[in-house]
């Protein structure tokens, strides 16, 4: 069916005589049959988002209906490739077209020549459903893709065999209950905004291990978790955002660049290729998915891309795997909402941005979760980590607002610790999470209650060193009691010598559960001994500021993980030894 043009304002092209096409429907405008999508109908005339430049495109330009929603391509192929908002494969439209994207180019998502080794896990005569895997493909050497039925299909196997296939080919036959026999290809579509159906949702019950010891420590997110990562430009978001992709323990990572500036995007288009997955030696591409949208590219495009992504995350976590999707930045996202709510002439919200904000990112967040999946005995989680990028690093605007209403966990970067080269820059004044009582069982079974008392004890020493400075920058430093001044050194301690992380640093960008739990524990250890002292008559706090083993503290974090146990106990002792000197000498050293 076609209709024609009659109005074109940017991105938003409004033609009548479709009366016949639906919300959602992807279309093809103009001769260049450009992609775009139906936003609303008021009877034949349709409301269209042009997904690339509308440029010479005028009224009388026929548009045509293709009766499908936007949806992704899913199959063997995903991993590895770089695509823009609406999948298509940016290396082989380079080919194709040079440099810059042409308008109208239609490239498949997925190979349709490349053969793939199926190796069949199920036989004739099975009874299999929506979601029961049938086989695998080796598609990486990392990842295992495990060919699924495709949601709403069910039926007895006729046929299956072992081979090479392209995606479109039929590797297996199905009996459907009706007596049809359907051919099941391995590659799937599903459309974007409709999240891919499961047997059931649970409560996240372990923790994303990222080896950051001020997300693990303080803030930890649970696997299938959701969290955002606000802050003002050269905070270090996506530093922090690379650390999570390349040692969080998930199987799969799809980084979606929504909107950001070119030149940030073709670092990560740069660098990721050359990171090494510290599971296998092998690039961290063999599990990644990388989806760019820079800030150049059409501003309806940014809409999907988040769309893609999560869509392409949940197909892995229907395999049973560990899915993070990264999104970078969800600000960027909400402004092309702002602009295309504009120009459909909506009622403005807040600072201009839709009524429907806070709905629109509930719907991305929401999509997370740890989930039993269809047709087997497996379970596979989606956690989702969006930045926020609020202007003048203000956290009142509507998107920061939003945001922190749906997700729990909340890592607010700070300027000012970035600027004193403090990284990660995650305020824990500001930052929190809200998955600590239901983690509580995972970390008391593996580290015992410790773990969790010592996270207590160090928020509430950095909470009592704020208070501290504001009554230092009065009457200063050397009017505090001793108490409160060996408060100040321990904040001090755990926030230069635990908090503080050096991602460049081969030993100290990755930290285990382990290592951070002994860490941790060797500082408050220390505080305790001087309390202790203190408490004994010792009078002079600077003479337990000055032991030589407070040097060994400070440099605790840089010790090997072969080698830390060891040392710890080692410098656990020394500490004994040396505070107890104090003690016992009085005043003198």
């Amino acid at each position: 069916m076609s209709g024609r043009i009659v109005k074109v304002a940017g991105p938003l092209v409004v033609a009548d005589g479709l009366s016949d096409a639906n919300i959602a429907d992807v279309v093809r405008v103009g001769k260049q049959h450009l992609i775009g999508e139906i936003l609303t109908m008021v009877g034949d005339s349709a409301s269209i988002q042009v997904y690339e430049e509308t440029s010479g495109l005028g009224p009388g330009a026929e548009v045509y209906t293709t009766g499908v929603p936007l949806s992704v391509e899913l199959g063997p192929g995903l991993l590895e490739s770089i695509y823009d908002g609406i999948q298509r494969p940016l290396t082989e439209v380079r080919k194709l077209t040079g440099s810059t994207i042409a308008r109208g180019v239609d490239v498949a998502a997925l190979d349709r020549t490349r053969e793939w080794e199926f190796k069949p896990t199920a036989s004739v005569g099975d009874e299999v459903s929506g979601g029961s895997i049938i086989g695998t493909v080796d598609e990486t050497t990392a990842i295992v893709h495990k060919i699924m039925i495709p949601p709403g299909v069910s039926g007895v196997i006729e046929s299956i065999e072992p081979g090479y296939f392209t995606v479109e080919q039929a590797i297996c036959k199905i009996k459907t209950p009706d007596g049809a026999v359907q051919d099941i290809p391995m590659m799937q579509k599903w459309p974007v905004r409709v999240g891919r159906p499961y047997a059931k949702k649970s409560v996240p019950s372990a923790p994303l291990c990222s080896g950051q010891r001020s997300i693990d420590s303080l803030f930890p997110l649970a696997k299938g978790g959701t969290a955002a990562v606000p802050g003002p430009f050269g905070s270090g978001k996506t530093v922090v955002q690379h650390q999570l992709a390349k040692w969080s323990d998930v199987d799969i990572v799809i980084y979606i660049g929504c909107g950001e500036r070119g030149n940030e995007m073709t670092d990560v288009l740069m660098e990721f290729p050359e990171l090494r997955d510290p599971r296998s030696g092998e690039p961290l591409m063999k599990r990644t998915v990388l989806i760019a949208n820079t800030s150049d590219m059409p501003v309806a495009a940014r809409e999907a891309s988040i769309y893609t992504g999560i869509t392409i995350a949940e197909y892995f976590r229907d395999m049973g795997y560990d899915v993070a999707v990264i999104a970078d930045s969800t600000s960027r996202w909400a402004e092309a909402l702002r602009e295309m709510s504009g120009r459909l002439e909506e009622m403005p919200g807040e600072e201009g941005y839709p009524a429907y904000l806070s709905s629109r990112l509930a719907q991305f967040y929401e999509r997370a979760g740890t989930v039993e999946c269809l047709g087997g005995d497996r379970f596979g989680s989606l956690t989702a980590i969006g930045a926020v990028s609020p202007p003048g690093g203000d956290t009142s605007e509507p998107v920061s607002q939003a945001t922190m209403r749906i997700v729990k966990v909340f890592w607010g970067l700070d300027a000012s610790l970035a600027y004193a080269r403090h990284f990660p820059a995650i305020n824990w004044l500001t930052s929190y999470s809200l998955y600590l009582d239901t983690l509580k069982p995972w970390f008391d079974g593996n580290f015992g209650p410790d773990f969790l008392d010592n996270r207590t004890k160090s928020m509430a020493l950095l909470q009592e060193e704020a208070e501290l400075q504001e009554i230092v920058k009065l009457v200063g430093h050397d009017s505090l009691s001793a108490p409160d001044q060996l408060t100040l050194e321990t904040a001090k301690m755990i926030r230069e010598d635990f908090l503080q992380q050096d991602a460049f640093a081969d030993i100290d960008n990755y930290t285990s559960y382990e290592k951070q739990a002994t860490l941790l524990s060797l500082i408050l250890y220390y505080n305790e001994l001087c309390k202790d002292a203190l408490s004994k008559g010792v009078e002079n706090v600077q003479l337990l500021f000055d032991i030589p083993v407070r040097e060994l503290i400070g440099r605790a974090k840089s010790v090997p993980p072969s080698e830390y146990e060891e040392k710890y106990r080692s410098i656990a002792q020394d500490m004994e030894l040396q505070i107890g000197d104090i003690v016992k000498g009085g005043d003198e050293v």
